[in-house]
């Protein structure tokens, strides 16, 4: 990976195992407002930048290396080596090969604790169309303006303390329906302190993760998928492995001669199957799962 700044931009070369479209549309990450096939602004952590990504430069605009150094390598998780991952888990499973040849350039990013537990208790039953309106509409309603691009405003993820300013009422009105109380519930948790990102850290290693999951369920509207999701893309559990539907129609298309199986025996398998690798095999099977419509 070789990083060079050039009029304001920052240009980042020779980048292997990386697709930024692959990358932001697997479902990970609700905050980005597409220009072209591979052109994006990217919202995170009070930034918006605009990423172009071609002929395998990736190319961050009015921005220094800096903050590219500091915060854009660790976010699009640059620095670690995906051929390895994906070595081991096709020594480990060679079924994988399809998911991981249609989709190898996708990495899994390192967001905001409490901005990903907020929209993964949106996301439940929502296509990510519309979780990305709501999350949108909550970001300009309650954050705290960035800057334009593109004619287009962009806003930052709300504080804590803005979170735990809304009323159910006032999830209600950004048409979020039956999630309202849960979403309340962990504003309030995160506004207090209750529950933050160091919840999960003892002298500073992660906690087990039976231990974080336990945290995240006992938050209301938090079931093991939602938390899955959390420990996955924003408190670096690698070993989490997501179902929803795709995954579940997915696995029992792969493993389980296509019979109808439970979360828990998927769960199970995943864990013994890919190990501390499982999140890597999820999005791997989780994209390739949406683009052969397997959930439906």
């Amino acid at each position: 990976m070789n990083i060079t700044s050039e009029n304001n931009n920052v240009i980042i070369k020779n980048i292997e195992d990386f697709d930024l479209a692959q990358t932001l549309e697997c479902g990970q990450c609700f905050r980005f407002h597409k220009l072209g096939s591979e052109d994006f602004v990217v919202i995170a952590s009070g930034r918006a930048v605009r990423i172009t990504h071609y002929d395998n430069k990736l190319v961050i605009y009015n921005t220094t290396v800096d903050d590219v150094t500091n915060f854009w390598i660790q976010y699009f998780d640059l620095d670690r080596d995906y051929g390895a991952i994906k070595t081991f888990l096709l020594d480990k499973d060679a079924r994988l090969e399809g998911s991981i040849k249609e989709k190898s350039g996708i990495r899994i990013m390192n967001q905001q604790f409490d901005e990903m537990l907020i929209s993964f208790i949106i996301s439940q039953n929502k296509q990510i169309p519309h979780i990305k309106k709501i999350v949108e509409q909550l970001c300009e309603t309650y954050g705290d303006y960035i800057t334009t691009i593109e004619g287009q405003k962009y806003y930052s993820f709300p504080s804590n303390e803005k979170l735990a300013a809304i009323t159910e009422d006032g999830w209600r009105e950004l048409k979020v329906g039956f999630r309202a109380p849960y979403l309340y519930e962990a504003s309030q948790k995160l506004g207090s302190g209750q529950i933050s990102s160091n919840s999960f850290y003892n002298k500073e290693q992660l906690i087990d993760a039976h231990d974080a999951n336990q945290i995240l369920t006992s938050i209301k509207g938090v079931g093991d998928k939602v938390a899955s999701c959390v420990m996955l893309f924003a408190l670096g559990y690698r070993s989490a492995f997501p179902i929803d539907v795709w995954i579940k129609r997915i696995m029992e298309y792969m493993y389980f001669d296509g019979k109808d199986t439970s979360k828990n025996v998927i769960a199970d398998f995943a864990q013994k199957q890919y190990g501390e690798y499982g999140g890597y095999a999820q999005q791997y099977l989780f994209s390739f799962g949406r683009e052969l419509q397997l959930g439906k």
